[in-house]
């Protein structure tokens, strides 16, 4: 059974046919549009010419967003246009296939869990590091959403009391410590203490982003190189907290961040160790960069479909 799954992100939707062992067939993507009327049309388009190539049986949608517990209502989703719609049952009318939402760390999740870092493990986290931080917790091969399909909001675990601003709201959460941004704020502080010499790092004709001290990172820029150490010690720090409460068999690290794992993992790994409740006297966690990539939540969103009209086949519902 071929089944499509959709990424709608803030910048694009992407669409793609993948089979039952998680491989993508073909990709549709079209600019995300600023209405909600018009990203349904978005959607629909791209849905309906994959359908004409392919005899695709249901159709995922992986937001990023908060998603109701029956996954068929987008509450809300910061980057597009949704409050509060009931976008499964809108789009599905559209393009007359069963459609099932997720959220998109969730979705990733799911990929990684069946085809991926965390396949066949029985409890399974991801860690998303992007922009902010994204989180999802698999059991025994269920995503978990909590009561109101919200769970788990990693990235904004308290990590620093009266710490970063966030946001959010609040102070010290950890995607203000560990994430694309983080990487930018902690360069501007190492900077502003005097820890950090000036640089093509710093060179204002350029703008500062994640990619950039990464890069740098990579070319060996001090500054750079103790910024990418300051998110390992966080990185650890965190992934301690979330092992203390669900004690996975693995994190599965994903997200833009994660390109550069080979700069921070090693060290992270070590602060984990060193942080985790009973250290020494219990199993550490596997902690695994993502290998499904910017596929992920199109090949999860696709899976949870086709699951999704497996389960309804097999009940007559």
């Amino acid at each position: 059974m071929l089944t499509v799954g959709v990424d709608v992100g803030g910048t694009s939707v992407r669409a793609s046919v993948v089979d039952p062992r998680g491989a993508v067939l073909d990709t549709l993507r079209v600019p995300t549009p600023d209405t909600g009327e018009e990203l349904d049309s978005a959607i629909a388009d791209v849905v309906r010419g994959l359908a004409l190539r392919h005899p695709v049986a249901a159709v995922g949608l992986a937001v990023a967003g908060f998603v109701s517990e029956d996954r068929r209502v987008v509450r809300f989703a910061p980057h597009l246009a949704w409050r509060h719609v009931a976008v499964a049952d809108r789009i599905a009318a559209r393009v007359e296939l069963p459609v099932v939402l997720e959220h998109d760390a969730n979705a990733a999740a799911i990929a990684e869990q069946r085809f991926g870092a965390a396949a066949g493990a029985r409890v399974a986290a991801l860690v998303a590091l992007g922009t902010g931080i994204g989180g999802a917790l698999v059991i025994d091969g269920e995503v978990f959403r909590g009561a109101y399909g919200v769970a788990p909001e990693l990235g904004h675990l308290r990590l620093v009391p009266d710490g970063r601003p966030c946001p959010c709201g609040k102070r010290g959460c950890w995607e203000r410590y560990c994430s694309g941004t983080a990487l930018v704020s902690t360069v501007r502080e190492l900077q502003e203490r005097g820890d950090g010499t000036a640089g093509p790092l710093l060179d204002e004709s350029t703008p500062l982003t994640g990619v950039r001290v990464a890069r740098a990172a990579e070319e060996g820029d001090p500054l750079a190189r103790r910024a990418m150490r300051e998110l390992a010690r966080w990185l650890g720090e965190g992934l301690a907290l979330v092992a203390d409460v669900y004690d996975p068999e693995v994190v599965v690290i994903a997200g833009g961040v994660s390109g550069s794992a080979h700069l921070f993992l090693g060290e992270a790994r070590k602060h984990y160790a060193k942080a985790l409740t009973g250290a020494g006297h219990r199993p550490l966690a596997r902690i695994a960069v993502a290998k499904r990539g910017d596929d992920a939540g199109m090949v999860g969103a696709a899976t949870l479909a086709r699951e999704h009209v497996v389960a309804h086949q097999v009940t007559g519902r």
